[in-house]
């Protein structure tokens, strides 16, 4: 590691304050080759980056679960650093079909697709479990449950959950207690709807994952929609995409965004955001 990233509170460990999303890695279309993935792992590993985020359902194929997580393994098991410093972030509860997407939060599935990630990272316990996304077939309360119980028999070190309102936070902060460690969803200049779960967090000092933070694969142009960030960046010489995750981190102090990347080059550029110092000026023509 050449140089040390600031840093921010996750559970009772610091984690890097920008992450990395491995799912562009893993996206039918648009996958790079597993060299090039595997360079911008160590990219982002060697700009110091201790924060990466995966699941058990970003896989090109309903064929091939497990494929992003398995390329996190085999980048953390070729990389001279520290690899156990770094949290890798995973879930279930997403299911892939032919067609596409579906989702199964029943505790006996939530329980075998851990059992499934646990062989596919190669770990003893998963450093963050996470529930993709509630099954509304499933009361919130027993998903939640069966995270608890995976907590309890020693398979994760701490418990997340994606995709929920506030009232889910709440009954799952209920539930978990101080297991509840992080809540991802969706947060970005065009998808700003999740200020009200950001501010559940921060009261109950949870982190909060913004996923699609820069506005989601194949939508890096997102923020031409957005002119205070371009004009910004251009002030200040640095790309768009920086102004934006700094916009993000400046948000709360348990703001730790995920950006997606599949080249080195990308993350690099994003972890540079980390330095971003956005000042109240700025801020206010960002939030306008």
């Amino acid at each position: 590691m050449h140089n040390a990233m600031r840093t921010r509170t996750l559970a009772n460990r610091q984690v890097s304050a920008i992450g990395l999303g491995a799912m562009p890695m893993s996206v039918a279309g648009h996958m790079p080759d597993e060299d090039q993935s595997i360079r911008t792992i160590h990219a982002a590993l060697d700009a110091g980056v201790t924060l990466i985020d995966t699941a058990d359902a970003y896989t090109p194929s309903h064929t091939d679960v497990g494929h992003n997580e398995r390329l996190v393994a085999r980048a953390l098991s070729l990389w001279p650093g520290d690899a156990a410093a770094v949290l890798v972030a995973t879930k279930g509860g997403h299911t892939r079909t032919p067609g596409g997407w579906d989702v199964d939060g029943s505790p006996s599935y939530l329980k075998r697709a851990c059992d499934r990630s646990l062989k596919t990272l190669g770990v003893d316990a998963i450093g963050l479990y996470q529930h993709h996304r509630p099954d509304p077939q499933v009361p919130y309360e027993e998903t939640i449950g069966a995270l608890k119980d995976l907590h309890d028999a020693g398979k994760i070190q701490f418990a997340g959950i994606s995709n929920a309102d506030p009232a889910q936070i709440r009954l799952a902060h209920s539930i978990l207690g101080d297991r509840l460690v992080s809540v991802q969803n969706e947060f970005s200049p065009r998808f700003r709807s999740s200020e009200p779960e950001i501010d559940v967090c921060a009261e109950l000092g949870i982190a909060f994952l913004p996923w699609s933070p820069l506005g989601g694969i194949g939508r890096t142009g997102e923020l031409s929609n957005h002119p205070a960030f371009h004009a910004i960046a251009g002030e200040r010489g640095v790309s768009p995409q920086q102004v934006c995750l700094a916009w993000e981190l400046a948000r709360s102090p348990v703001v730790i965004p995920i950006p997606g990347a599949s080249r080195p080059e990308t993350i690099l550029d994003s972890v540079a955001a980390a330095e971003l110092e956005l000042t109240e000026e700025e801020l206010a023509r960002l939030s306008a």
